[in-house]
């Protein structure tokens, strides 16, 4: 008998990925108060977008979005601020798609990896980001000022970043940074 890869026969979703614009902030946010328990508001949202290094990006099904994605432009790296796919496209392919966009913007004489950081609790996007090649490579003690939870510090790198300033893997039961 064989076993499947996956553990349900879900067609994948394809999506359009393009730059977040204004109108898309109602699906936005009702994405992000279906997502997580403390969610960022839209002047949260505005006050990031304002940022000259700051991008929004959002996936779309048809004329609906279904996934979005914020995150800053370093001078060797992008950092992932807020992603998230609404709850009933999950498991469809579609944050998979939102990450390989962002590997593509990577490139081995620029931005060479993704960082993010991730709930302690937040197990689901542990596993989702692992199975996209990223690898924790700090825990942050008391990250979160709404509930003094720990992160994770995730991170991709391309696989011929031989660069020196990039996050190297630290023991995460000896060393922990504090905030």
């Amino acid at each position: 008998m064989a076993l499947s890869t996956s553990r349900t026969e879900k067609e994948l979703v394809r999506v359009h990925i393009r730059w977040m614009i204004r109108r898309d902030m109602p699906e936005v946010l009702q994405t992000e108060q279906e997502s997580f328990e403390f969610s960022w508001t839209e002047e949260d949202f505005l006050r990031c977008l304002r940022q000259r290094n700051c991008i929004g990006m959002v996936a779309e099904q048809g004329e609906k979005v279904i996934g979005f994605m914020i995150y800053e432009l370093h001078k060797n790296k992008l950092h992932i601020l807020n992603f998230a796919v609404s709850p009933c496209y999950r498991r469809y392919g579609v944050g998979s798609q939102m990450v390989a966009k962002l590997i593509g913007k990577l490139s081995s004489h620029r931005r060479t990896r993704i960082t993010l950081e991730v709930r302690e609790t937040n197990l689901d996007a542990q596993l989702f980001f692992r199975q996209q090649n990223f690898k924790a490579v700090r825990v942050m003690r008391t990250f979160y000022e709404d509930s003094g939870e720990d992160a994770y510090l995730l991170q991709y790198r391309l696989a011929d970043d031989d660069g020196d300033d990039f996050e190297e893997t630290v023991n995460r039961i000896a060393q922990y940074e504090e905030r």
